[in-house]
């Protein structure tokens, strides 16, 4: 089986030159990048959701079960970001221990999460908008706001179809312009951008702490009703899968390699201190909703915050809430593209996939062609096809990789004990082998339509790969020339 050598991956991270991404991130700018994938419009809605029908009030103990299956794989990754700091994340980390199918996979499921989730965000955000603009009198033509394969009922009773939705077009070719600027600039907007949704959440913790009525925490953790999932422990473990979504995000940390300065430093810092940081701002939000209104009061219901605001006295905080959504999608699809187009210049550069993704602008030092391909094929998929067809973004696709990163670290620490790390995973075998529980229970929790869609986007990615990727892999060619 094709794999790459530690050697020739540090080669790589060593380059420089035209053809080179540009170091220009910190430890900040990473945590940063984490935390403004991290905290999205899913807090705002999953907590409730999962309050709801799977855990209660003990929702917090769902978000800590989350997070300690992502802190286990979180140590993983630091190590291998330090090993071989090279863009690429979870691909480039099977690529060197598993082979090149298996990072094909990876890679490939990698791209499912990070091009069709900005597609799908964006959708969200054009909605969000929306209802953000009418509360101040503002409206535009519902006809500029769906797909053609959409329809909208008006106040008068007639039905109009849809052409384009314009605002999710516009958001994901500016965020692409943004993006093709340089990471410099995108980590400036994007610090920018979480300091303002940060705030909105600490305002809600702050404010809402003191209207909570303890009778709402009891029972804590609700009596099963027979069925796994609902309620009692096997609740608080599929509510740890539904919020498990809401923690997506510190992985993309990992595809930032190749422009991070010192990155045997900077990447642990950026991919465990942004872990950090949400999930004690998740675990604090979780019981500030749940202790404002009776998690029964959630069922059904889309926006769950809106519920909780409506037992305090500031109205205003409705409003302030939509408005950190919009900034928190806002940042989900910058550092969705942003993951996207270095998974494709990884697999560009290893010839998996055609060369126009490897190209590097001159000036700009970034996959200038990579980025503006994908950010219009985004832009097309976001205004013309329903939310209901580019479906609701799985966490299982990053449990997947977040399993084989921590194989992939038995397998090293293995076969490679003396390789230079700047960061060690603690107690190993330990800590891989309960980051892999830990991710394969969660994974076992969720629906089996899950794990259908999974089944397919592999066989298409399967296809490609053994259609052309196997062809014009590099490293396959360079093995035949030598033999």
């Amino acid at each position: 089986m094709l794999k790459k050598s530690l050697e020739l991956l540090r080669q790589e991270a060593a380059e420089t030159g035209a053809n080179t991404l540009k170091r220009s991130l910190n430890g900040f700018n990473l945590i940063t990048i984490g935390i403004g994938v991290i905290i999205g419009a899913g807090l705002f809605s999953l907590t409730g959701i999962a309050a709801a029908n799977n855990a209660g009030p003990a929702v917090t103990l769902s978000f800590i079960v989350a997070a300690v299956g992502c802190a286990f794989s979180a140590l993983c990754y630091a190590e291998f970001a330090s090993m071989v700091p090279v863009s690429g994340s979870a691909y480039t980390y099977a690529y060197a221990t598993m082979g090149e199918l298996f990072a094909w996979i990876i890679g490939w499921d990698l791209v499912l999460e990070y091009s069709v989730g900005a597609a799908t965000v964006a959708i969200s955000w054009s909605q969000y908008l929306l209802k953000f603009l009418s509360n101040y009198g503002i409206h535009v033509p519902p006809q500029l706001v769906m797909s053609p394969f959409e329809t909208a009922k008006l106040a008068d009773g007639s039905i109009v179809h849809g052409f384009v939705n314009v605002p999710a077009m516009l958001i994901v070719l500016a965020i692409t312009m943004i993006i093709i600027r340089g990471t410099q600039g995108s980590a400036w907007f994007n610090a920018l951008v979480v300091t303002l949704k940060v705030a909105v959440v600490l305002v809600f913790i702050g404010l809402g702490w003191q209207y909570i009525d303890p009778a709402n925490y009891q029972p804590y953790i609700p009596q099963n009703t027979g069925v796994f999932g609902e309620f009692g422990w096997s609740g608080i473990l599929r509510g740890a899968g539904v919020v498990f979504f809401v923690f997506i995000g510190f992985d993309i940390v990992a595809t930032m390699a190749q422009e991070t300065k010192n990155p045997q430093r900077n990447m642990p810092i950026g991919i465990i201190g942004s872990l950090v940081v949400c999930t004690i701002l998740f675990v604090l939000f979780g019981h500030v909703m749940t202790g404002l209104a009776n998690y029964t009061e959630f069922k059904d219901s889309a926006a769950p915050v809106a519920i909780a605001i409506e037992k305090t006295p500031y109205a205003w905080l409705s409003s302030a809430v939509i408005l950190a959504i919009i900034i928190g999608y806002t940042s989900v699809i910058l550092v969705d593209l942003l993951g996207q187009s270095r998974v494709f210049f990884s697999m560009a550069k290893d010839g998996l996939l055609p060369p126009v993704f490897a190209r590097i602008h001159e000036r700009f030092r970034t996959p200038l062609q990579s980025n503006l391909l994908l950010g219009l094929f985004i832009a097309l998929f976001a205004g013309f096809v329903p939310i209901s067809v580019v479906g609701e973004m799985t966490s299982i696709g990053t449990l997947l990789a977040f399993v084989m990163v921590c194989v992939g670290i038995l397998i090293m620490r293995k076969k490679e004990p003396d390789a230079p790390r700047g960061f060690r995973t603690p107690f190993v075998p330990l800590v891989p082998i309960l980051g892999i529980l830990t991710c394969v229970l969660m994974m076992v929790s969720l629906p089996w339509e899950t794990w259908l869609r999974l089944a397919v986007w592999l066989a298409i990615g399967l296809g490609i790969y053994f259609g052309y990727g196997r062809k014009h892999s590099k490293l396959g060619n360079e093995l035949k020339i030598k033999n």
